[in-house]
């Protein structure tokens, strides 16, 4: 199986059936990537993850700032560089990281949701798919997952779900995170992390589900931490997602 089809869903669009369309065929005959003007005339709805960047993430936007600082802590300034050249270097350095961890984290997630789908994976993963392993039988007992759902809803957005569970009444939505922290971290939730569940599990259909973050740590290989929402924190997410929703399809002109 090809890992390539473990994307992230950020940025992404569906259309009306809940097919990913993620890039279109540009007048060049080439393949390029979805714009809002593409959605528009397509009739596409945006991720869940794009809704929700209308609105601040403080936990995201902490680390960014420390990797910048760690940045301009380890490149020295050159001599008679321009301060502004500096600066730059700083900048794509910081981001080099983010996208050093973003593929990292896409790699372990394609691994974990590999080996649910029952298809083999890079053995260099196998403590990170072990560990989740264990933590979610741990938590949820054994159950049938499904992976890689993609929907759209009549509201007017869309999404791809980790992977859920609807063996018993109320069912359950997962969401995978990658991050870097040891045994010792407190790992938390934040509300962004309970809106995409939420509106996860509007989409679905499954309104009483219980929704999960299942965090997996880069730096320690087989440490997994889940946090579970508590339902009346899950309901208000539900409602706030709902407020950004509005506000994006009306700064943007599209429902």
């Amino acid at each position: 199986m090809n890992e390539s089809k473990y994307t992230s869903e950020a940025g992404h669009w569906y259309d009306r059936q809940g097919k990913p369309a993620y890039t279109v065929i540009g007048k060049n005959g080439k393949e390029r990537n979805t714009t809002l003007r593409d959605a528009r005339e397509k009739d596409l709805v945006p991720s869940v993850t794009t809704i929700l960047k209308v609105a601040a993430a403080p936990g995201l936007e902490r680390w960014k700032q420390q990797q910048i600082l760690l940045a301009a802590l380890t490149l020295p300034r050159n001599e008679g560089e321009l301060e502004s050249d500096w600066l730059d270097r700083v900048m794509e350095d910081s981001r080099e990281t983010g996208r050093k961890a973003a593929d990292e984290g896409t790699a372990i997630h394609a691994a974990v949701q590999m080996d649910y789908e029952g298809f083999g994976y890079d053995e260099q993963f196998e403590k990170h798919v072990l560990g989740v392993r264990a933590a979610i039988e741990e938590k949820f007992g054994k159950r049938k997952w499904h992976c890689e759902k993609s929907f759209a809803h009549s509201e007017g957005f869309g999404g791809k779900v980790d992977m859920f569970a609807i063996d018993d009444t109320a069912g359950v939505v997962v969401d995978i995170k990658t991050k870097e922290f040891g045994p010792d971290d407190k790992v938390s939730a934040f509300d962004e992390h309970g809106m995409q569940l939420a509106a996860y599990r509007i989409g679905l259909g499954m309104l009483s589900a219980r929704c999960a973050n299942v965090f997996v740590s880069r730096s320690h290989p087989g440490l997994v931490r889940i946090v579970e929402w508590e339902k009346e924190d899950i309901d208000k997410n539900e409602r706030l997602f709902g407020c950004l929703l509005q506000f994006w399809q009306l700064k943007n002109n599209h429902r």
